[in-house]
């Protein structure tokens, strides 16, 4: 089981744990790009600046013609030589904070229902009309 492990702060935790918020949102960031995009033929971090990532996963919601790239769509992103994809998830883990193992208060977990780049929406936290990353949550896991 692949985890992704996501802390929140309180407003947008308390949002996710009621069911009112069921997807999550991170900038496209060399960092986030790092930890959520597999790809062949390069380096994120070592041969692509911040604005050539930006660039690629605007692109890369462009792509399908439908405004968004997402996992389950089985298409590999190709530039030049170089293949991306999202790296296959099973299950997200979302914390208040970083809270100890034991905190159980403080840690959801659901199923993993993909990744998009694509708009989000601004009642739970993204910009107008801005590309995130969009981590969406599927049923809630038992934690016992």
């Amino acid at each position: 089981m692949k985890n992704l492990q996501l802390p929140l702060i309180g407003k947008w935790f308390e949002m996710t744990k009621a069911g009112i918020k069921s997807e999550d949102y991170r900038e496209i960031t060399p960092y986030w790009a790092k930890r959520l995009l597999n790809h062949t033929g390069f380096s994120l971090q070592d041969s692509l600046t911040e604005n050539q990532i930006v660039q690629l996963c605007k692109e890369m919601s462009e792509c399908t013609g439908i405004d968004e790239f997402n996992e389950g769509s089985d298409i590999d992103y190709q530039i030049d030589n170089w293949y991306v994809t999202f790296k296959p998830f099973t299950q997200n883990t979302m914390t208040l904070g970083y809270p100890k193992s034991t905190d159980t208060e403080r840690i959801i977990k659901f199923e993993h229902k993909g990744i998009e780049i694509r708009t989000g929406n601004p009642e739970w936290g993204a910009q107008e009309g801005k590309l995130y990353f969009v981590i969406k949550h599927g049923n809630p896991i038992n934690n016992l």
